[in-house]
C-alpha cells in the first residue's frame, strides 16, 4: 500500500506537532534540494572553465561556485567542512592552471 506522502498528498501524522514536521520537512527538502542543485551546476562550470584553459573564464566562474558553496554550507545545506574542501581542491587546480 502507497502512503499518501508517496503519493504527494501532504503528511499522514497523527499528532499535531508530528503533522507540522511533516510540513517542515517537505518545504526544507524542497529548499535544499534548489540550494543543493545550483551548488552542483556552479561547480560543474567551474571545473568546465579549468578544462578550457582560460584564466579569466576560470576566476569568475570559480568565485560563483565558492560563492554557491559557502552559503550553501552557512544554510546547513551541506556541512562546513565539505564546502571548504571543494573549494579547496577548485582553487588548487586554477593555481595550476596559472602557473
Amino acid at each position: 500500500m502507497l502512503s499518501a506522502r508517496f503519493l504527494g498528498r501532504g503528511p499522514v501524522a497523527q499528532h499535531k506537532s508530528a503533522r507540522k514536521r511533516a510540513r517542515q520537512a517537505i518545504r526544507r527538502r524542497a529548499r535544499n534540494r534548489h540550494v543543493s542543485s545550483g551548488v552542483k551546476s556552479a561547480v560543474k562550470s567551474a571545473r568546465a572553465a579549468l578544462e578550457s584553459g582560460d584564466p579569466a573564464q576560470a576566476e569568475t566562474a570559480l568565485r560563483a561556485a565558492e560563492s554557491a558553496l559557502r552559503r550553501a554550507a552557512s544554510k546547513g545545506v551541506i556541512p562546513a567542512e565539505r564546502a571548504s574542501r571543494r573549494v579547496s581542491r577548485l582553487a588548487k587546480r586554477k593555481n595550476k592552471l596559472n602557473g
